[in-house]
């Protein structure tokens, strides 16, 4: 039999199947094969809201968070300053209710978390000053310092009156006042040893500079200390001899610094127009001085309108001093009139006119200048000379 190439070809070998569980749909649980729709959903959803909601946590924390800065630290400049005052009964919740209704701050709640949380206030009854909408922690640096550790500055300018110094208290040292600092002025539990007995009024006693004044002073002690420091000064000018050798009380030489104070811009001139006076009190002249005529008048008053009104201060209807000082005047008007200029020579120029034998002494002076300075002279012909110069610039009226 002859063989063909399909009878020579070999037969493949037959491979057995081998079956498993994923071969029968029926025996394999849809899950496994693929995820349920509905699960997917539901994860999704729980994805998103957790999601959300964290959102919303960290939107809402950083609101609360930028609402309590803002509490603590509000936006913009501090406003100007005002006085508070702590009472001794004074607590914490009291305190930050009246800051909050002066506006101080903006949320009492807020103001007691902050200072609790950083260590407290131990208040001291006083006065204190705070800047609304400042920021908590400044404020509670301030009341968390005693009113006895504060220090304000106020200066005395040479020259000032009580009145004007009791303007500048009320200006410069609130909360105290101008009323209260004058009423002080008359107590008569303040009193320098310069000044004689039955003596009302502190006008000249009271030493013009410039003083640190604590937080919990009072306008009787800030007196005392400048009658003090006024009766020092008197001292270190070795004022009680110094008067006595010009024939005055100390009272009398500081009514005579007064009105050197008034009158002198310039030191050069402060010793020449004390020689005046003391030349007219000792030849029964009027001083006629116009400073005396406008003590006690209102601001702006001019010399002419007053230059014929009856007051003790009218040193041109008066002879002698004026019943007290002027006004408070400084360490250089004080040297002044315990050492006035040197009198006249018969070489001096003043002199040169004067017939043989007669007494040449500074007798009178005027402005000379527009800067202050002031001219001199020994006689009427050369004061009316000097007068009329000083009329023409425009210097007087």
């Amino acid at each position: 039999m002859r063989l063909t190439g399909a009878m020579l070809r070999p037969r493949p070998r037959e491979v057995e199947w081998t079956s498993d569980e994923w071969d029968d749909p029926d025996l394999t649980e849809a899950a496994v094969v693929e995820k349920s729709p509905r699960r997917q959903r539901i994860l999704k959803w729980l994805v998103f809201t957790f999601g959300t909601l964290a959102i919303i946590g960290i939107l809402a924390g950083g609101a609360v968070g930028w609402w309590y800065i803002r509490q603590v630290n509000p936006s913009g400049d501090a406003q100007e300053t005002l006085n508070f005052t702590v009472n001794a009964t004074d607590t914490l919740d009291s305190v930050s209710v009246r800051l909050q209704d002066m506006g101080v701050i903006t949320n009492a709640r807020v103001f007691r978390y902050y200072v609790t949380s950083k260590g407290g206030i131990v208040f001291t009854p006083g006065y204190y000053e705070l800047k609304p909408r400042d920021h908590m922690g400044n404020l509670m640096r301030v009341l968390n310092t005693p009113p006895a550790a504060t220090y304000k500055r106020v200066t005395f300018p040479e020259g000032f009156t009580v009145a004007q110094m009791a303007k500048r208290v009320q200006r410069d040292l609130p909360p105290m006042t101008e009323a209260a600092f004058l009423t002080a002025s008359l107590s008569p539990e303040l009193h320098s040893s310069l000044a004689p007995a039955g003596t009302t009024s502190l006008e000249g006693l009271l030493f013009p500079d410039t003083y640190q004044v604590a937080g919990d002073e009072s306008e009787a002690q800030v007196i005392q200390r400048m009658i003090s420091l006024m009766e020092r000064v008197g001292r270190q000018e070795n004022i009680e001899k110094g008067a006595a050798d010009l024939g005055y009380t100390p009272y009398q030489v500081l009514i005579v610094a007064s009105m050197i104070e008034r009158e002198a811009k310039f030191d050069e001139d402060r010793s020449k127009i004390a020689r005046v006076i003391y030349n007219r009190l000792a030849l029964g002249m009027d001083l006629q001085i116009d400073a005396t005529l406008l003590y006690g008048q209102p601001t702006g008053t001019k010399v002419s309108a007053v230059r014929y009104v009856d007051t003790p201060y009218n040193t041109y209807m008066h002879e002698g001093l004026p019943p007290t000082p002027i006004a408070n005047p400084g360490r250089a008007s004080i040297e002044a009139a315990l050492h006035p200029a040197t009198p006249l020579s018969i070489g001096d120029p003043l002199c040169r006119d004067l017939p043989a034998g007669s007494t040449c002494e500074l007798l009178y002076y005027v402005v000379a200048d527009a800067d202050g300075h002031h001219v001199f002279a020994a006689t009427v012909a050369q004061h009316e000379i000097n007068v009329q110069k000083a009329r023409a610039a425009g210097l007087i009226g």
